[in-house]
């Protein structure tokens, strides 16, 4: 098994092990040469709401130590920072009369078409998430730039989107599929995201690789202080479960809430949800709270998205990380969690799997998943006992969190870190400049 990728290869050519092992393919001999990327993108800080904007805000930063990069995203953001340089592209939507489900998708066109209207001097484009394929295709088309764009999610697989796009999310399928398939290079930020795209669309193989996410290693540490802590009533001296997510199927909040039930007496549970995918899911989940803390106290809502430095304190203090996502391409929430030393309960899906070592530092709970529809577990309710009962393991047993804390923080050291990463991409760029 390839301990960098955690596919069944003893000897595996994934891009991202290159640094394992002595950097001998063919392409990767090309002279260096001074690349200028441009990251197009919807979310970039301070404006972001899931992995994605992370990854980006991230990436570009590290990028930027060796070359120029121009990021331009969704907001009003502006920065130049030596190297880098980003550019926040508003939307007047005043005057749009379609329905409101569409409006995210119009909205998406209309930058995407500003994104090119403004002059690209980019030896290249990278694209993340599917509002920007659109601009990549219309960079590749007139300006004659290679594509290259990073999977966080794959559109075929969230078919819960359609409650919030509507019609919108036919274009969403649309629009990934033909950038996906007119890329010159696909990064896929997980073994098992690869082997996705690989099925789904009609992609040469050679042009899809896989590059994990990463950690901020000095930003995302275990901390002292609890002034978040109090701010939210959360008590200090008695052990606590945390979630973090929005508000969305993905992230599987539903079954979090079913599994209280039978969860054990004698410990808090931290619900750090927001940013729900549409109103009807934002009360779904206050009832199921509302049912929740009917059945018993301490539980503790936190509705809104945190700052960095809010979530580095939930994450030290809790006793377990739990994520139930039922679709994960990464899983980016619990690298960061690994990195406070904080054990992990999480669902043994999609890239998941590649982060959290069973066992090791934290547990895997399978989910066993619908043939017709899978996004939802066979037997939610025995999904549900089987996560209770391994946060149940956990919060009677604190020197097993102790030792998977630990060995969680030594993983994202050894595998995770945004400067390897960082290296990587660039090395793919320079295989590209035409």
């Amino acid at each position: 098994m390839c301990r960098s990728c955690w596919c069944a290869r003893s000897k595996c050519r994934a891009i991202a092990c290159l640094p394992i092992r002595r950097l001998t393919q063919a392409p990767l001999q090309r002279p260096k040469t001074r690349v200028k990327v441009l990251f197009l993108t919807n979310e970039y800080p301070p404006h972001i709401y899931g992995g994605a904007g992370v990854h980006v805000g991230y990436l570009s930063r590290e990028l930027a130590k060796t070359m120029p990069v121009e990021v331009r995203c969704f907001g009003d953001q502006h920065l130049e920072e030596g190297n880098l340089k980003v550019i926040g592209f508003e939307l007047n939507a005043s005057n749009f009369t379609c329905p409101k489900p569409l409006r995210s998708a119009f909205g998406a066109v209309r930058r995407c078409i500003d994104f090119n209207t403004a002059n690209i001097d980019a030896d290249l484009v990278h694209c993340h998430t599917w509002y920007t394929h659109f601009g990549g295709i219309l960079a590749k088309k007139n300006y004659g730039i290679p594509l290259v764009i990073t999977v966080h999610s794959l559109e075929p697989l969230r078919p819960w989107k359609r409650e919030q796009l509507a019609g919108g999310y036919d274009f969403s399928l649309w629009v990934e599929k033909t950038a996906l398939e007119m890329a010159d290079a696909i990064i896929a930020v997980s073994t098992e995201t690869r082997r996705d795209i690989e099925r789904l669309f009609d992609v040469d193989s050679t042009r899809v690789h896989m590059i994990h996410n990463g950690i901020d290693l000095d930003q995302y540490r275990k901390v002292h202080s609890t002034a978040a802590l109090k701010h939210y009533g959360i008590d200090p001296n008695t052990p606590y479960l945390l979630f973090v997510g929005r508000i969305t199927r993905q992230k599987g909040f539903q079954h979090l809430v079913r599994a209280i039930k039978f969860m054990d007496r004698g410990f808090q549970i931290v619900l750090c949800a927001a940013a729900p995918d549409t109103p009807g899911m934002a009360e779904e989940m206050k009832t199921a709270v509302e049912r929740a803390k009917a059945q018993r106290s301490g539980i503790i809502w936190i509705d809104e998205m945190v700052d960095q430095k809010t979530a580095c304190e939930l994450y030290s203090h809790a006793a377990v990380f739990v994520c139930p996502s039922i679709y994960e391409p990464f899983g980016i929430i619990n690298l960061e969690a690994m990195a406070c030393q904080t054990a992990v309960v999480a669902s043994a899906v999609g890239g998941i799997k590649e982060v959290v070592v069973d066992g090791e530092t934290g547990f895997l709970v399978p989910l066993e998943q619908m043939h017709e529809s899978p996004f939802e577990p066979t037997n939610p309710e025995k999904f549900a006992r089987d996560l209770a009962a391994r946060i149940n393991q956990l919060m009677k047993d604190p020197q097993l969190r102790e030792r998977f804390g630990k060995a969680g923080r030594k993983r994202t050291e050894e595998n995770f870190s945004w400067a390897a990463i960082a290296e990587i991409t660039k090395k793919l760029y320079e295989t590209l400049k035409r």
